[in-house]
């Protein structure tokens, strides 16, 4: 079984847990300094007073999106207003899924320019608003894709100096069936991978022919996979690029990190 240091071995200093899937006060033992824990919804919200046991122990920033009743900036505030002092955020614009029909037709550039104003160093997640997410600064929270090297080494080289932080669904093995199992369906869901998929195919170790050839490609395309060594390579060159943090994902829960 793996040990938390494995994470911190493989380059990864920092963990994103989804409270709808884990018991986030399990991720003290890790092994890393840092947790993300994303927004699935008020009811999976962890309490402050979870967050702040949390962050007694390790640096902790919470997902909020800005558009969503409850951290929206220009409305209601009070579940940002909850959360404990030492606790920061990471603003996103949110997911669909988790927003109501109003909340998504809300405009976000005011409101992430409010919530920056109000927020002692965030974190800006760039799904989707790039742009917006540049102009209005902070470390650039991105997922990592295909193109993120490129776009990294030409963000420096335009002369960008601030902080990158990359997300990045982790499986730390070379055990395919087991990587396909655990990032299949995410990596189906990006759109150059979707197109390339033949119709009605399987997304998970059950794929076989040019599905099972796109997947496994598309997992490493957008996602961390391997053993330590090669993760960790793979980091290094995503530092080399000119990110300055690493986010992993657990994609197969946290047990096999403990």
């Amino acid at each position: 079984m793996l040990q938390g240091a494995t994470l911190a071995r493989a380059g990864i200093d920092a963990a994103a847990l989804k409270p709808a899937e884990v018991d986030v006060e399990r991720a003290v033992d890790l092994g890393v300094e840092r947790l993300a824990i994303d927004y699935e919804g008020r009811e999976h919200l962890p309490s402050p007073e979870t967050l702040a046991a949390l962050a007694d122990e390790q640096s902790v920033r919470l997902t909020t999106p800005v558009r969503a009743d409850g951290f929206d900036p220009l409305g209601e505030r009070d579940l940002a207003e909850s959360l404990p002092e030492s606790v920061r955020r990471i603003l996103v614009a949110g997911h669909r899924a988790y927003l109501t029909e109003t909340e998504r037709e809300r405009a976000v550039a005011p409101r992430l320019r409010e919530a920056a104003a109000r927020s002692r160093d965030p974190w800006v997640g760039t799904e989707g608003i790039e742009r917006i997410a540049l102009a209005v600064g902070g470390t650039q929270f991105e997922l990592l894709g295909p193109g993120t090297d490129p776009r990294l080494r030409a963000l420096r080289q335009a002369g960008y100096e601030g902080e990158v932080a990359l997300y990045a669904p982790t499986v730390l093995t070379d055990e395919e069936d087991a990587v396909l199992d655990a990032l299949g369906d995410y990596a189906a869901r990006r759109g150059p991978v979707r197109s390339a998929l033949p119709d009605g195919a399987a997304t998970d170790a059950a794929a076989d022919g040019r599905a099972r050839e796109v997947l496994s490609q598309a997992v490493r395309d957008y996602g961390l996979v391997g053993d330590v060594e090669t993760v960790a390579g793979r980091v290094d060159e995503l530092r080399d690029a000119g990110a300055d943090r690493i986010v992993g994902y657990p994609a197969r829960g946290l047990d096999p990190f403990l």
